[in-house]
């Protein structure tokens, strides 16, 4: 089990916003953990009740075409993890949160060593994130049924399934970057905190 510390650690959520659910996702395939957001849901309220700090990321694209772009129905957060007057929202347009915001230093300002992360996609903005955060040297818990992911071609044009996509970018992180876990081992976390 973690060893959380309530006076350093933050819970990190990525782009869930309505966007994910626009049909050029779906039109990739099934997503894997169809649970997710009540997974995430079930984490969040769990943070929240143990005064925790939060940090909602939005991602607000550059591009025309994206459901993400601001000014859009999908720009806004899902219900499930939408945020609460009082805490931190931060706007990224790169797939990692540390580029060109002020997370880091906000964070750090905080006494945050502790980062624990959820979100979409895994192996976009999900990874991008997790990989930085190790790198600047926080310790990072990503839960992995607080994530998901699409069906995706690989180099070779094979299309690979969401579970496999989902897992392989999980391999990639886990013990390198962060240590992937499932959200009740976190819940557990945060009841003996």
């Amino acid at each position: 089990m973690p060893n959380l510390e309530p006076k350093a650690c933050a819970l990190l959520i990525v782009d869930v916003q309505k966007a994910i659910d626009a049909p050029y996702w779906a039109a990739l395939g099934p997503r894997n953990n169809p649970d997710a957001e009540a997974a995430m849901a079930a984490v969040l309220a769990a943070w929240r009740g143990a005064g925790l700090p939060v940090f909602h990321v939005r991602h607000d694209s550059r591009s025309a075409e994206s459901s993400y772009r601001p000014g859009q129905p999908g720009h806004a957060f899902k219900d499930e993890v939408a945020p609460l007057e009082g805490e931190t929202v931060i706007g990224k347009s790169a797939n990692s949160v540390f580029i060109g915001t002020n997370l880091e230093r906000t964070v750090r300002a905080q006494g945050i060593r502790q980062l624990c992360v959820m979100g979409v996609i895994t192996n976009n903005s999900v990874e991008a994130t997790v990989r930085m955060a190790g790198d600047l040297g926080f310790e990072t818990y990503l839960m992995e049924d607080c994530c998901f992911t699409f069906a995706k071609a690989d180099f070779r044009g094979v299309l690979r399934s969401a579970e496999e996509v989902h897992a392989l970018s999980l391999a990639n992180l886990d013990g390198e970057y962060c240590t992937v876990v499932a959200s009740p081992v976190i819940l557990a976390g945060i009841a003996a905190a």
